[in-house]
């Protein structure tokens, strides 16, 4: 049995929470918050503690708070146990005062109030010796069925990755959104579309994949959509990234 405490009552540590109560062999000792109120979705399922109060011991610590938070919340900790964080942007090096140092990092966005299957969410993990990777990959197996040792420079890569394919595009649907409703159309006529674009993913690459008046050097047309948008900012952008299209794949002109 591997038992865990789990700091931290955000969307991640919510998630982590009720993935391992389904899972075999692992069990949540304790869930560390800053006060009672913020603690209410683990309320009668677990012992809850405030970061005031002495911890009890347990095989792993998992530090489930907001990047700039890791240290604060590590430095709380006095334990001979594994401690590990799970960001995809900081280093290991962050838990650098304890002997046993780790990352649980799972590649997703996780939202208030949504509860997501975590059997399918890639779980990247580090540690500072052989025998606590092993550690990590057993419980990460127990809830996910892709388990990854990366180590943080990687790790860090991927995580800007992520930016990339969800927080950018996710600003890429506001501003279709926006632009929905300047004209009175009803966004949801995208969504079609928005999820063919990510279903293909599945069976072609994304550069392959590329569609659109920049892939296809349609001067026209993007003359026409810029004259078309009324913000500076959306201007900007569908400049910026058109002009990147464009460079990507360059127009080769028919010389016969």
């Amino acid at each position: 049995m591997i038992s865990i405490t789990i700091l931290g009552t955000g969307n991640v540590a919510q998630n982590l929470f009720e993935a391992f109560l389904l899972a075999d062999g692992v069990e949540v000792l304790q869930v560390v918050g800053r006060a009672a109120d913020r603690m209410e979705f683990f309320k009668h399922r677990t012992t809850l503690v405030t970061y005031e109060e002495k911890l009890d011991p347990t095989d792993i610590y998992i530090i489930a708070v907001t990047d700039d938070a890791i240290r604060e919340v590590s430095d709380k900790i006095v334990t001979s146990g594994l401690v590990v964080h799970t960001s995809g942007a900081v280093g290991i090096s962050m838990l650098e005062t304890h002997e046993r140092q780790g990352v649980f990092y799972p590649i997703q966005t996780f939202t208030k109030g949504r509860i997501l299957d975590f059997f399918k969410i890639p779980l990247c993990i580090e540690a500072t010796n052989e025998n606590d990777l092993k550690l990590l990959h057993r419980l990460g197996s127990s809830i996910s069925s892709n388990v990854v040792p990366i180590a943080s420079d990687k790790r860090r890569a991927l995580h800007v990755s992520a930016v990339f394919v969800n927080n950018f595009t996710n600003y890429m649907y506001t501003i279709g959104a926006e632009l929905c409703k300047e004209n009175q159309l009803d966004f949801s006529l995208l969504k079609p579309l928005i999820n063919e674009t990510v279903e293909k993913l599945d069976f072609l690459d994304s550069f392959v994949a590329q569609t659109g008046p920049a892939r296809r050097g349609d001067l026209q047309t993007l003359h026409t959509h810029l004259s078309q948008l009324k913000s500076k900012k959306h201007r900007e952008i569908y400049t910026l990234l058109s002009n990147s299209i464009k460079a990507t794949y360059p127009i080769k002109k028919d010389k016969s």
